[in-house]
């Protein structure tokens, strides 16, 4: 069995199809507003939307108990905390670390679709870049 039907034996079918459509949605805009950090117009309101995006996963995966998604979305929103904080732009080192964690998501995504068991973490994307540079 893979993660969409371990889901749906403990939720309804409509949650889980929610889910998937917003996730998808989701996922497809990060790599935008990932790259909009680089543009100081641009910065704050790509930070704040990430962030949200962010925390929306976290919370939906953690009331579906897809613990690594949870895990992952919760570390990420802590850093995003950090950068709302900072002045534009981020370094590439921080773009590309986001661009990496983006890709996860959407590999998630397409295992979520496909009916997959999740793909592990890649450990390299816990190592937070220096967010000072």
């Amino acid at each position: 069995m893979g993660i969409r039907s371990d889901l749906e034996e403990n939720f309804d079918f409509e949650i889980i199809d929610e889910f998937l459509d917003h996730y998808a949605m989701m996922v497809e805009s990060m790599e935008v507003m990932i790259l909009d950090l680089s543009k100081p117009n641009m910065y704050e309101r790509s930070v704040n939307e990430l962030f949200r995006v962010f925390h929306n996963i976290k919370s939906a995966s953690g009331y579906l108990k897809i613990i690594p998604m949870n895990k992952l979305a919760a570390f990420v929103e802590d850093e995003l905390e950090s950068l709302r904080q900072k002045k534009p732009p981020v370094s590439d080192e921080t773009t590309d670390w986001l661009l990496n964690i983006s890709d996860m998501f959407a590999v998630w995504n397409d295992d979520l679709r496909q009916n997959n068991k999740l793909g592990k973490i890649k450990y390299s994307l816990l190592k937070i870049p220096d967010l000072e540079k």
